[in-house]
């Protein structure tokens, strides 16, 4: 079951006695721990009916002593134990997953990781327990993903602001969904996220930021690109160099890709690279103002300036100084 089954199945009233959240995607686990905490029962059932654990100073013993208990004045009782991944004997928990108590939902999250698969508590929950596995989503998904979350909240947003967001925030959706939820709070009566909206309440600046470095690299555009730059080096935290060199390396390579497409539409040829539709000629653009020599040369140089920048054949050089030198030999 996916995260959205589980809440969806608890809203019909309908438990399993052990539901085991784990994963490195830490926004799905949190969103089933939230609910189970502070949905499943009502405000005068929870102070009865409610332990919560957690992992680093739960006794496993005690864990299974508060599911063990029957509920008070209400059907069921809840037992949270959360970061279970640091939890010591949590192998013990066995014998209470074996045999649960009905009236008893044990919901555990376990962050970072998985369990073992080898371990015989990982065989358990596979067979006694609802398992949950929050992977995360890879990087080409992020729009997408962010895309539906807005409209799941009744708003759109155009193509570049999303962009902007997405680009900004990274591979974090609890960041990414604290954000869209800002921008909801302070739209007022709108219902469009535009890139004024993401600048000013996200602090994104849409006129300097990752985003349109691409696209000044992309279009050979020298002067804007190093206008950019200076923009960074007077913003540190706007674009950190660790930032900029892989998003710049990404872009790069998607128009790398089109060299060793065969001719078809542009939603397929978007598709096979994984970038939006809506942005597949900037990519086209690229492919041709660089050329496959171009694009494997450029795509040298950032290997060897991310080298650079984590002090690796360099003496200590500015971000900025090093971002400057760099686009000078791209696009000379």
């Amino acid at each position: 079951m996916s995260a959205e089954q589980i809440i969806g199945a608890w809203k019909k009233k309908q438990f399993k006695p052990v539901y085991w959240l784990e994963g490195d995607e830490e926004y799905y686990i949190d969103l089933v721990m939230d609910y189970a905490e502070h949905q499943i029962l009502d405000e005068s059932e929870a102070g009865f009916n409610r332990t919560i654990f957690y992992g680093r100073d739960a006794d496993w013993s005690a864990v299974v002593n508060a599911c063990r208990r029957y509920p008070m004045f209400a059907e069921r009782q809840v037992v949270l134990l959360k970061e279970a991944q640091q939890m010591r004997d949590i192998d013990k928990l066995t014998g209470y997953i074996e045999n649960p108590l009905s009236s008893t939902v044990f919901v555990v999250s376990h962050k970072e990781k998985t369990v073992d698969g080898r371990s015989a508590l990982s065989k358990l929950l596979k067979k006694k327990a609802e398992l949950f596995v929050s992977k995360k989503i890879y990087d080409s998904k992020l729009p997408e993903w962010t895309m539906e979350m807005v409209q799941a909240k009744g708003f759109s947003i155009a193509q570049k602001a999303l962009m902007l967001l997405v680009d900004h925030i990274g591979n974090d959706l609890s960041r990414l969904s604290n954000e869209v939820d800002k921008l909801v709070l302070n739209l007022g009566g709108e219902k469009l996220i535009t890139e004024d909206d993401i600048e000013k309440y996200v602090g994104v600046s849409k006129e300097y930021n990752v985003f349109e470095l691409q696209d000044a690299l992309g279009k050979r555009d020298l002067a804007r690109a190093i206008k950019i730059i200076r923009y960074f080096e007077g913003n540190p935290k706007a674009a950190p160099i660790q930032m900029v060199l892989p998003a710049l390396y990404n872009y790069f390579s998607k128009a790398a890709m089109l060299f060793g497409l065969p001719g078809k539409d542009d939603k397929s040829i978007a598709a096979a690279i994984g970038v939006n539709p809506y942005f597949l000629r900037d990519y086209q653009v690229v492919a041709r103002n660089y050329n496959y020599a171009g694009i494997e040369q450029v795509l040298l140089l950032l290997h060897a300036y991310n080298l650079k920048g984590v002090g690796i054949n360099d003496a200590g050089t500015s971000d900025a100084s090093l971002l400057r030198e760099m686009v000078v030999k791209m696009m000379g």
